[in-house]
């Protein structure tokens, strides 16, 4: 038997946990068809030596909802070893829809997951109304696999209609709609239903997203739809609202709860966070979990590989001068101009002397958030730090702004302004949010090592003008397989859930381990080698909409169905990845 590809002098990480192994590894249509001596001669042979050879990884939280309807690269995923991709996240997605409602579904994807509208509205080519008329406008070739899930908010304006943006309480006859149209969903292979319950998820003109305070009835009764499957996950966002009550933690919970039991129990997942107002949150939230599972009911936790921050910039969505009247004046300059202006003594002078006015609100896209950022900009510095052209994303807290202002006598104010005109106004400025309360990754470490835990919440193709965080998988690898003294993990345990155990959670039997009879999912990585560099602003989206991607240097390969997709961290053009259907 001759190979179509086979790839020699690698050590094989196959998924599974097993230790690594000295292996070659031969494709033939696609699938992986031997581990071992591979001696049958092949079409292309790809060197290995001293590099690792690993399943391609499957990303469960996504939001190329959007994106994948035009873009076949569906990057920056795919330029970091993900080769699945799970879309329709935290509820927000653009099917069911009817032509009326097209710009509300935008407006709460612009809102909630901070994707340009005007991208969005220019870039979808439509011509769908039902979910699988969706899942057939998107099912052509792209550079990775995908799948997609239904989703609350979506589903609610369909069947709501006025009352669904009013947050009115769904009827028996609403409940059953929606429970019908997820089955619909469901059956044409969709991987399951989303939903959102985040105060901080509003839609661009600041009213809350439609499904954000659906009642423990409609939710269970929705999740129902999936006890007809026996396949199927669900997933949910919620701030839990321990900051008003634990006795509405509780309550919060348990309408969770009850949805993931009336889904058949063992199928759901979570987000897991750190919250600097309710710091302990995250335990009790474990502590739940743990007493759903002996209770038959399996709540999975999605964590962060890092601390979910904000990136700060000149050419960002967000840095803190841009609220100020001498910015605003200069804002629509191209960026060598309002650099140059911002270089001028004068002009410095003045600024810092001004007041911020407010940027989020009256139809911004700006996050209320900003506004409470820059009204405490001393304390923010605190945890303001420069990212560089290699980031180090678990800083010490006398690396800060802060620091380094008082250190030169400067205010908090000027010593921002000074760093975001570096690198000639490119320097981005990290601000961990959540996680990082105690300046390090150490209850990160600790989340992730439950045994309920599984990576997570990369929100690859959103936030695209703050966060980059589809380079999570990169991360994992870097950080905690390989660079971190204490807390870390085994490259063999990385591996196993960057691959196996998210597939197999989403119920992908097909792919996540180098074995005969897998999908030649495959990524070549000199792992030594590995790291991350600086993200980049580009202005690639429809309309001129701009985003950050971020390149990682080490990934020698990335093969989807036996083709190579990418090489040393460049796409190639290939494009075998298509639309999974579950269950299929």
């Amino acid at each position: 038997m001759s190979f179509d590809l086979k790839i020699v002098g690698g050590t094989v990480v196959d998924g599974t946990g097993a230790p690594r192994r000295e292996a070659n590894v031969g494709i033939k249509d696609g699938r992986i068809v031997e581990v071992g001596e591979c001696k049958d001669s092949a079409n292309e042979t790809i060197d290995a030596e001293g590099a690792i050879v690993t399943p391609g990884f499957v990303d469960i939280h996504t939001h190329y909802d959007g994106q994948v309807s035009w873009d076949a690269d569906l990057a920056p995923s795919s330029l970091h070893g993900v080769t699945t991709a799970v879309m329709g996240s935290c509820g927000v997605g653009f099917a069911p829809v009817r032509e009326k409602d097209r710009t509300r579904l935008i407006e709460l994807m612009e809102g909630v997951e901070d994707i340009p509208g005007t991208a969005l509205a220019e870039g979808i080519p439509w011509g769908w109304e039902s979910f699988p008329e969706y899942m057939q406008a998107v099912d052509f070739p792209h550079a990775m696999d995908f799948g997609l899930m239904a989703t609350h908010d979506a589903l609610r304006v369909y069947v709501m209609g006025e009352r669904a943006l009013a947050n009115e309480i769904a009827t028996d006859e609403d409940i059953a709609k929606m429970k019908a149209l997820v089955g619909e969903a469901v059956k044409a292979g969709a991987f399951g239903f989303s939903t959102g319950r985040s105060d901080n998820h509003r839609a661009k003109d600041g009213s809350a997203t439609p499904a954000s305070e659906a009642g423990a009835r409609e939710l269970a009764g929705i999740a129902s739809a999936l006890k007809d499957f026996d396949y199927g996950v669900l997933q949910a966002v919620s701030d839990f609202d321990m900051d008003v009550s634990e006795e509405n933690f509780d309550k919060e919970f348990d309408i969770v709860e009850a949805m993931a039991k009336a889904g058949g129990g063992h199928n759901m997942s979570i987000s897991l966070m750190q919250r600097d107002n309710v710091a302990n949150q995250w335990r009790q939230i474990i502590q739940r979990c743990e007493a759903a599972e002996k209770q038959g009911i399996k709540i999975h936790m999605q964590v962060a590989a890092r601390a979910i921050g904000v990136l700060l910039g000149l050419e960002a969505t967000f840095h803190p001068f841009m609220g100020f009247p001498s910015y605003k004046a200069i804002s629509q300059l191209p960026l060598e101009q309002r650099v140059k202006a911002m270089k001028d003594p004068a002009f410095k002078e003045r600024i810092l002397k001004e007041k911020n006015d407010k940027v989020a609100g009256d139809g911004s896209p700006i996050p209320p958030l900003a506004d409470t950022l820059l009204a405490n900009l001393e304390f923010v510095t605190l945890k303001l730090f420069r990212l560089g052209e290699h980031p180090d994303y678990e800083p010490k807290l006398e690396d800060s702004l802060y620091y380094e202002g008082r250190k030169q006598g400067k205010g908090a104010l000027e010593t921002v302004y000074d760093a975001l005109l570096e690198s000639d106004g490119k320097e981005l400025l990290y601000f961990p949010l959540y996680n990082y309360i105690d300046f390090d990754l150490n209850n990160v470490s600790t989340m992730l090592h439950h045994p309920l835990a599984l990576p997570g919440l990369s929100d690859g193709g959103a936030h695209v003008g703050t966060i980059c965080d589809a380079s999570f998988p990169t991360f994992m690898l870097t950080h905690w397989a390989r660079d971190r003294k204490s807390g870390g993990f085994e490259l063999e345990q990385v591996i196993r859930m960057l691959c196996q155990d998210t597939s197999r959670f989403v119920g992908l039997k097909d792919r996540g381990n180098i074995a005969v009879g897998q999908r030649a999912d495959v990524n070549v990585i000199d792992f030594q080698k590995l790291r991350l560099l600086r993200p980049r602003l580009v202005g690639d989206l429809p309309g001129g909409g701009k985003r950050l991607l971020q390149d990682a240097e080490g990934y020698r390969a990335t093969l989807v169905a036996g083709q190579v997709t990418a090489r040393a961290g460049k796409l190639t053009g290939a494009l075998p990845g298509r639309l999974v259907r579950a269950g299929r």
